[in-house]
């Protein structure tokens, strides 16, 4: 029994690879799968059920090894080059990809958009979680939404699957202009703490000001 349903959330996330969203019905799973289409609904009550198992099985997969070489970096540009690393590796295994058709799908099935949501959330909890301890100390810390920016990063990340296929050159300098932001907090973390005390204060008069 055990392993039929992992052959059947093994088969869901190869026929999305292969086939995209729209291909990946029960029989087509089931094909995948070399399972017959019944135990499906058997097992999982219904594609958008397995979807969903799926989606949450893959995607922790990936993010336990993640979160260990996460744990190693010191550094803003680190985590970037990780994120970029990483990306690169869930490219050309097709995850990305396959997390790609299920944003789209979820834009119209509640169902998807539900199982998205939390497989979303494995992801940006570990960098939300290193983002925190990265900025500690450093002056823009207070004034830095690192959950709102944690998604972001997210976000760029699985959004550049798109955009590489049809302007390779602006996912490069996405990317460049995220490790220059990063860079400018290094400079910014490196200057004294007068300095600091007057940034701080800058930028919360220009946050005030917005």
């Amino acid at each position: 029994m055990a392993d039929t349903r992992q052959r059947l959330i093994d088969g869901a996330i190869e026929t999305i690879r292969a086939h995209g969203l729209t291909g990946t019905t029960a029989r087509s799973i089931a094909a995948t799968a070399g399972v017959n289409q019944a135990l499906v609904f058997y097992h999982f009550g219904s594609v958008h059920d397995l979807l969903r198992a799926a989606c949450l099985a893959a995607t922790r997969a990936r993010v336990e090894p993640f979160v260990g070489r996460l744990d190693q970096v010191t550094d803003l540009r680190q985590l970037l080059a990780l994120g970029s690393s990483l990306h690169t590796e869930e490219r050309a295994e097709g995850n990305v990809m396959v997390l790609a058709q299920l944003l789209a799908g979820a834009q119209t099935s509640p169902e998807l958009a539900d199982a998205t949501s939390a497989a979303l959330r494995l992801w940006i909890t570990p960098i939300e979680n290193a983002l925190t301890r990265l900025l500690t100390g450093s002056p823009v810390a207070g004034l830095v939404d690192t959950a709102g920016l944690a998604r972001a990063v997210s976000a760029g990340f699985i959004g550049l699957e798109l955009y590489e296929g049809v302007d390779p050159a602006g996912a490069r300098a996405a990317l460049d202009a995220l490790d220059r932001l990063a860079v400018l907090i290094e400079v910014v973390d490196e200057l004294g703490p007068v300095a600091h005390r007057a940034l701080r204060a800058k930028l919360r008069k220009k946050k005030r000001d917005l």
